[in-house]
């Protein structure tokens, strides 16, 4: 179910896209199709290098509202390079994301802590 302009303030997605993730450096991915089906379920905002090109792909999930008024944080995923990793990640995402929902055990094996802070939100001019 795509994201309605009146819902209340969903998770959202931020999709790391420069110089390696969303790159031909990540074979095998089909990068706008992830970006069309995470968006499908939140809205999804692509940012420039989030600093950890190790971790290529990288998706940052934040909370909705209601997630962070019950103290979710954003959960910061890596490796995310096949369709059922981003079909995980839109599964919690529409069950209500950090905060509402408990990361999913497969999901916690894409799951990091950036460099800084482990609460740290991803800056959509990069680090």
């Amino acid at each position: 179910m795509p994201v309605r302009p009146t819902d209340p303030l969903p998770c959202r997605v931020t999709v790391c896209r420069d110089c390696c993730c969303g790159s031909p450096k990540v074979t095998g991915v089909d990068h706008a199709a992830q970006i069309t089906r995470l968006g499908e379920e939140a809205p999804v905002r692509v940012s420039e290098c989030l600093d950890v090109c190790d971790q290529a792909n990288v998706i940052v999930v934040q909370p909705s509202a209601a997630g962070r008024a019950a103290g979710g944080r954003p959960v910061w995923l890596g490796l995310v390079n096949d369709p059922d990793a981003t079909e995980d990640i839109v599964a919690w995402v529409r069950a209500g994301g950090p905060g509402v929902a408990p990361l999913p055990d497969i999901l916690d094996l894409y799951a990091f802590s950036p460099r800084g802070s482990a609460s740290a939100e991803p800056s959509p001019g990069g680090s």
